[in-house]
């Protein structure tokens, strides 16, 4: 049992049987190159962690545990195998291509999931010779189940008319624990329905374009806040950023952005640099300041913390 995150503010208890998780490890393995070391850099607790673990136990290796080290190039100089792997969130990918890309660059396979990486951010770390394999996955799914845009093997992705993601294979989870009702809304004839919006580039690959509750309704307009957010971040003052919907008497909902700049940009200026590129009725319509974006221990954005900032 792995309970969610709850970056909505519903946590749940996820039931993942040994089948599932066994069957994601193994088709992990396949899809990067085999058996090997694994560093555990993110908590056991969650399900990206926990499958670090399990990919150890399927591949007869003892994983190295950051926490008992020093620093990340401490226990990457602990592995032993020859071929050496580690699963990070995009916030430590930041952190460390600033500090270790080199001892990253010596790693197999750097998976990236838990939430959307920026472009630029991969752009860097392959720059420096990092292998990086973005992933999408849910605690549902035992963890990531579609690498570079491509499902793992056994694993099937459907589109339907809105764009919303259902996902079939022996990756699913068996339920929520005491939640028959909401085990029956998500798995529906054999297909986990999930929550996440994507669309097939040209390539056939997968990409996950945000969460249904990421598209809000402002003035009648569908605004889908992760591409406001991935233009925001854009701006040349704006080191970090969120972007959230908030209830509003006129609009219904306003797009409110929380930025981490120096110097600040004015919220005209902000609209402005948004619509260069989006829609004008995309722009935030309220600007936050905040000295960082407040994440949970898996590297996601914690949307209630930010709710309290205002």
């Amino acid at each position: 049992m792995v309970r969610t995150s709850g970056s909505t503010g519903e946590p749940k208890d996820v039931l993942l049987s040994r089948d599932a998780l066994a069957a994601s490890a193994r088709a992990t393995l396949n899809r990067i190159g085999g058996p090997g070391q694994w560093l555990l850099a993110v908590p056991p607790d969650h399900v990206a962690g926990l499958q670090v673990l399990v990919r150890s136990v399927v591949a007869g290796s003892d994983p190295v545990v950051l926490s008992e080290h020093d620093s990340f190039a401490a226990a990457a100089r602990a592995m032993t195998a020859s071929r050496r792997y580690v699963a990070l969130v995009p916030t430590q990918l930041t952190r460390l291509i600033d500090t270790d890309a080199d001892v990253l660059a010596s790693f197999d396979t750097v998976l990236v999931g838990g939430a959307l990486s920026e472009p630029a951010l991969l752009g860097r770390a392959r720059d420096a010779g990092v292998r990086v394999v973005t992933t999408y996955g849910m605690t549902e799914t035992c963890g990531g189940c579609v690498y570079d845009g491509l499902p793992l093997d056994g694993v099937g992705i459907r589109l339907d008319t809105d764009g919303r993601m259902h996902i079939t294979g022996p990756v699913l989870f068996d339920g929520y624990r005491d939640r028959p009702g909401l085990t029956a809304e998500t798995l529906v004839g054999g297909e986990l329905r999930t929550p996440d919006l994507g669309r097939l580039d040209h390539d056939g690959r997968l990409r996950v374009i945000g969460r249904i509750d990421d598209v809000v309704v402002s003035g009648g307009v569908n605004v889908p806040l992760p591409a406001v957010r991935e233009r925001v971040c854009e701006h040349p003052a704006v080191d970090d950023a969120a972007v959230i919907g908030a209830r509003d008497p006129e609009w219904g909902t306003r797009v409110v952005a929380y930025v981490v700049a120096d110097p600040v940009p004015g919220i005209d200026e902000l609209r402005d640099f948004v619509s260069a590129t989006l829609p004008r009725a995309w722009a935030p319509r309220e600007l936050v300041v905040v000295p960082k974006i407040p994440l949970l221990n898996n590297g996601k954005v914690d949307r209630l913390a930010l709710r309290n900032m205002s």
